[in-house]
């Protein structure tokens, strides 16, 4: 009798472990989500303020004065408005796929199989938050527009924590939950 006691104990913690462990993933992808709303909101609220920080880092003005690189340089407010655009469009998605996954994940925290394949949301959301604050803050921004020699534009430290955050979300997120779940 001892053993059965003990053996519905064991299954109870591990159950326990297991909800707790979903519901902090669930708790974090809604919270990033939010926060990636919130960006978006700010932009669009906010709209002059970061236009001048891309129209900064597009036009290279801020740049090194002996940058051979200048030639990159984008003088189109038109392009400008574009890209801040695209940035405010995939914060947006970036947000809503997180939502999307962080509702699904708390949605389904007793089935492993429906957790599971709402974490597929969560995945994309943190993909696109990746590619927009690595890819293009970092690499296009950072590197190739060289925003990292303006004193005042420069939005590579910021980018890099952002892309951190999306990355470690999108591996917590992935990690098994229980050892059924590595199968």
């Amino acid at each position: 009798m001892g053993s059965i006691v003990e053996l519905v104990f064991v299954i109870f913690i591990g159950f326990i472990e297991m909800t707790i462990l979903r519901i902090c993933k669930s708790i974090v992808c809604l919270l990033l989500g939010i926060f990636a709303l919130l960006v978006c909101l700010n932009n669009v609220l906010d709209y002059d303020s970061n236009y001048a920080f891309v129209q900064h880092t597009l036009s290279m003005d801020t740049v090194f004065l002996s940058n051979t690189l200048k030639y990159r340089a984008i003088l189109d407010p038109f392009i400008w408005s574009l890209a801040y655009g695209l940035i405010i469009f995939a914060e947006f998605l970036t947000g809503v796929l997180l939502l999307i996954g962080g509702i699904g994940l708390l949605r389904n925290i007793h089935s492993s199989w429906a957790f599971n394949r709402a974490k597929n949301w969560v995945y994309l959301g943190c993909l696109l938050g990746f590619l927009l604050w690595f890819f293009g803050f970092i690499v296009i921004g950072g590197e190739w527009f060289c925003m990292w020699q303006s004193e005042k534009w420069n939005g590579v430290e910021a980018a890099f924590r952002f892309a951190v955050i999306f990355m470690f979300t999108l591996l917590f997120t992935a990690m098994p939950e229980s050892e059924n779940d590595k199968k």
